[in-house]
């Protein structure tokens, strides 16, 4: 019995050594704390598929009292905000293509007459496929309207919908998702390999050597950077050639201009892990900094649900995320056929996270205390 309670003594002893260990180093138990916090925050706000903004657009040929009726009870429902009323259906492609409205609205122009000798009236609606969930959701919501429109009307022909979705037809949900995938897959490998580069020199003891040769810190961080990218490139590459030939999604656009973006996304994301590494002391650490950001970066990418759905602080916030801007770019490319023009935009803030994030990461390889 006494040996029995001197074991559990020892344990609990142990246990009690554990618990000090955990919570007497301040960082600790932020790191215990904080990072829950916050996901549970962002998860809440950010991780959401409800519809409160659907921007669309409105091509109306009829401009009778029915299509005034209809279009009043989308205005008026508090979900479909009017971001342009178009005059011909030209117009149609620029509004979807650049991402202004999730649909757009064609009333024909015999939409009233028909109504008025007994026909049903056809209404066609464009829904962008590009995120096939938030699409679907919002052809269910125009379904409602329109039901409760005819529903008014009573026994009088029904106003019908004729849906197409550009850019993925059948809207698949896997042609959403996957795309995407091939940049923020390889994301977390680049962020990872990266923050552990110097961290484990300098567990290892050996960064200090590294510092004390003749190479200047340029070279030192493109002699960390490059490998990196290019495990970073081939993984991309992998994914890319599972999505197009095992699960047969055609891609669209340049492969040169995707890999040109895909570049650019990978330097950013290798500027961000080189500074993390750069600031842990071990790699325990660069782990834990590394895992703290990931998700916060794809929850905020759009990846998985419309940035136009968070609330306005998270969508600011996402300026300062390259996964959005990688998403958009490899999402554009590969289904819509964007070119440059289309997705130069999104090469800005990668390049202005790189060339902010390398130099920091340069300057901290000499100045951070081991």
């Amino acid at each position: 019995m006494q040996d029995a309670l001197a074991w559990l003594a020892q344990i609990a002893a142990l246990i009690r050594k554990e618990f000090r260990d955990l919570f007497k180093d301040p960082s600790s138990r932020a790191l215990l704390l904080v990072p829950a916090i916050l996901q549970s925050l962002l998860f809440g706000y950010g991780a959401t598929y409800d519809l409160t903004h659907v921007p669309y657009a409105v091509l109306d040929q009829s401009r009778g009292a029915a299509s005034t009726r209809l279009l009043a009870s989308l205005d008026g429902g508090g979900v479909f905000t009017r971001v342009a009323t178009l005059d011909n259906a030209r117009q149609i492609a620029a509004v979807i293509d650049s991402g202004d409205a999730l649909l757009a609205l064609a009333i024909p122009a015999d939409f009233e007459a028909r109504l008025a000798t007994g026909r049903d009236a056809p209404l066609q609606v464009i829904l962008d496929g590009r995120n096939s969930a938030t699409a679907a959701a919002a052809a269910a919501q125009i379904a409602a309207v329109v039901g409760a429109v005819n529903v008014a009307r009573g026994h009088a022909p029904l106003v019908t919908i004729d849906r197409r979705a550009w850019f993925n037809p059948n809207l698949e949900s896997r042609w959403n998702l996957m795309p995407p995938l091939i940049a923020a897959l390889s994301m977390i490998q680049t962020l990872l390999l990266s923050a552990l580069s110097v961290a484990r020199e300098r567990e290892q003891g050996t960064f200090d050597q590294l510092l004390v040769t003749p190479l200047t810190p340029l070279q030192i961080l493109i002699g960390k950077a490059l490998p990196t990218m290019t495990v970073g490139i081939l993984q991309s590459t992998l994914i890319f050639l599972i999505i197009l030939f095992w699960f047969g999604i055609p891609m669209v656009g340049s492969v040169w201009l995707l890999y040109l973006g895909l570049a650019s996304f990978t330097l950013a994301s290798v500027g961000i892990g080189l500074s993390i590494s750069a600031v842990a002391l071990t790699m325990q650490q660069a782990m834990l900094y590394t895992f703290l950001i990931v998700m916060p970066l794809m929850l905020l990418s759009g990846l998985l649900t419309p940035i136009r759905n968070m609330p306005q602080v998270l969508q600011w916030l996402t300026y300062a995320n390259p996964l959005r801007f990688g998403v958009d770019l490899v999402r554009r490319v590969y289904l819509e056929g964007a070119g440059l023009a289309e997705v130069g935009a999104d090469f800005v803030p990668l390049l202005c996270v790189a060339a902010l994030t390398l130099p920091l990461a340069a300057w901290l390889f000499r100045h951070r205390l081991s």
